[in-house]
């Protein structure tokens, strides 16, 4: 790979042992993918969740904070894996709430931004077109390529957190302007209305097209997605899919024209109602037990935490029902007075966590919830893995089946 004089410094230890390690690692995953050198990043974003991490990966992250190791660019993280307000009552242990406190620390010391959030598109620094950024964590990937037009491949933990250390990234896939162009065109047959329906539709395409290295474009939207709607698209397809870049015809700021990315020339594949119809149906069904509803995966916008409160107001729920919202939009939600809605109804709002990586599967044989409803598509095709039966369902039929305590019509 060619290096500049200054990661050719890097290298040599010339800037310390950290960057040291950070440069070595970025050669060796971009001659993995024929990188022809490294491209400068304006912001990095790292998952870094004690669950993932485990207790070599916090003993590493301590090393590198122990030898003065400190981020070049702006780089924030993912949600955490403990909510140390509420970690108790979720059956949580005392050490998992240590992994979390060391973890903060070690990259606190880094001078890393403890954002804790899979929805800073929204609410910290969103990339703005042809913006090169390092991002982990697929629907934060997936909505900054293709709603943003910023370019970004999905960065593992380590990987990220090199970005962050020495600002920059291989230039490989999404950051090469020939990957960016589409290999897939669906062509949509029923029009989504709420965020599941837009969660399903993503979960079809990405399934559908079932490669990281497949770009769907997708035409005969009637409607422009708002971002809430957007975000559950693409969290659901990077899911389904691994899919990390989509264009939609007329709509993604890459896309204005079916022909500017190439779509014309590919044959369309019609994503039907009925294939979105078997896909629902694979996820519980009216009168099915419930032990949980959850809103996740990604966290609340503001305006969800509005929707869900009004849901909550003046009800009681009979099983417990876990919100998860972001540290940027937790404060505004209890100043409107939200947050004491949701928990009012016997709710409880997370702030800085994702349900699925805070230790869902734990959490499930310490409180016995096994039939857990949600209405991200993302969120159910997850937790079927960690030993969960979940259910999909809308918003507001998620709020009517905790207050019934089955899932309801």
């Amino acid at each position: 790979m060619k290096l500049t004089k200054e990661e050719e410094a890097m290298l040599a230890g010339e800037l310390g042992a950290a960057r040291r390690w950070a440069i070595d690692h970025q050669i060796k995953v971009g001659r993995m993918f024929d990188a022809a050198d490294l491209v400068p990043v304006s912001q990095a974003h790292m998952m870094a969740d004690p669950e993932a991490l485990g207790e070599a990966g916090v003993a590493f992250l301590e090393g590198l904070a122990g030898q003065g190791g400190r981020v070049a660019i702006p780089m924030i993280t993912d949600p955490r894996g403990v909510d140390l307000d509420h970690y108790r009552p979720l059956g949580q242990t005392e050490e998992m709430a240590d992994l979390e406190r060391r973890t903060v620390a070690a990259c606190a010391a880094m001078g890393i931004l403890m954002t804790n959030t899979c929805i800073n598109y929204q609410t910290v620094m969103p990339p703005v077109r042809g913006d090169h950024v390092a991002y982990g964590d697929t629907g934060v990937v997936i909505y900054a390529n293709s709603a943003c037009g910023a370019r970004s491949n999905f960065e593992g933990g380590p990987s990220a957190l090199a970005a962050g250390l020495t600002g920059r990234t291989p230039r490989y896939g999404l950051h090469l302007e020939e990957n960016r162009r589409a290999t897939r065109r669906f062509r949509v047959e029923v029009q989504p209305e709420d965020l599941t329906d837009w969660g399903l539709l993503g979960a079809l395409a990405g399934k559908t097209a079932g490669s990281y290295w497949e770009v769907p474009v997708i035409e005969g939207l009637e409607a422009v997605p708002t971002s809430d709607q957007m975000k559950h698209l693409g969290a659901a397809m990077a899911s389904f899919g691994s899919t990390p870049l989509f264009h939609l015809a007329g709509i993604t700021p890459e896309a204005p024209r079916l022909a500017d990315v190439g779509g014309e020339e590919l044959t369309p594949e019609v994503l039907t109602k009925e294939m979105i119809d078997a896909l629902r149906a694979r996820f519980g069904g009216v009168g099915d037990t419930l032990d949980v509803v959850v809103f996740a995966a990604p966290q609340l916008s503001i305006v969800e935490m509005q929707r869900v409160a009004e849901l909550c107001r003046g009800r009681r729920m009979a099983v417990p029902l876990i919100v998860c919202t972001a540290p940027q939009v937790y404060p505004d939600a209890a100043r409107m007075g939200l947050v004491e809605t949701i928990e009012a109804a016997g709710g409880t709002v997370l702030q800085g966590t994702c349900f699925y990586n805070q230790f869902a599967r734990e959490i499930g044989e310490a409180k016995g919830w096994k039939r857990l409803l949600s209405n991200s598509a993302k969120i159910v095709n997850i937790l079927g893995g960690y030993g969960y039966q979940p259910a999909l369902a809308s918003m507001e039929r998620c709020v009517d089946s905790a207050v019934a305590g089955e899932i309801v019509g």
